[in-house]
Parts: structure tokens; sequence; C-alpha cells
């Protein structure tokens, strides 16, 4: 089954504790998922983190892709419009994930 991932919003924060932007998405030009972390991995290139909500001691998962394909579809598409944002802005280099400086953010 394929899945249409479109209207990807990225919005870079200052980075903090190695996240370095927030995503949203349209799947199948229904669903809304937002709120999406995009982390920096240790040894180089980026990674997401989906929502959750504390509840008591335990953190609930609002929404995750259950299926490895389908998340790396996510992934894929999120990550490669994180690089244009960031390479339109003049503040990334795809091959240099460390953390940037808050004069990086300042237009």
């Amino acid at each position: 089954m394929n899945h249409q991932i479109t209207e990807i919003q990225i919005t870079p924060i200052k980075p903090q504790n190695g996240i370095v932007a927030f995503a949203s998405l349209l799947l199948d030009g229904c669903l809304y998922l937002g709120s999406i972390a995009v982390m920096t991995r240790p040894q180089g290139g980026y990674r997401l983190v989906f929502p959750t909500k504390k509840l008591g001691t335990r953190d609930i998962n609002l929404f995750h892709p259950i299926e490895k394909n389908f998340a790396q579809s996510i992934e894929k598409a999120v990550i490669d419009e994180l690089e244009k944002v960031m390479n339109r802005n003049d503040r990334h280099d795809c091959f240099n994930t460390q953390p940037y400086r808050i004069s990086d953010f300042r237009s």
C-alpha cells in the first residue's frame, strides 16, 4: 500500500538536546501529523522522534509508524525537505550535523 506524503513543513529551531527542527506533514491528503522532532544522530545524519504525552510516569505515543518501510518513507521525505530548507537558508551543510550557534538562525 502506497501512501502519499505531502505538504511537509519544516520549522528549524535553535538546537536543543539534539533537536534541530520540527516537522509536520499531510498523509494521503486527509491526515495532518505534526510536532515530529528532527534530531541529529551521534554518527551523523538525522532521525525522527514522534510526539508523546506524559501521563503520570508513563509516556504515551500519540502516533508513530508501525511498518518499517513506511517509517523510512516518512523519514526520507522529511529529511529531504529539511535539507532543502537548511540549504535554501544557507544554514546547513548536509555533511555537518554539529550543533548550530544562535547566530546561525538570525536573519
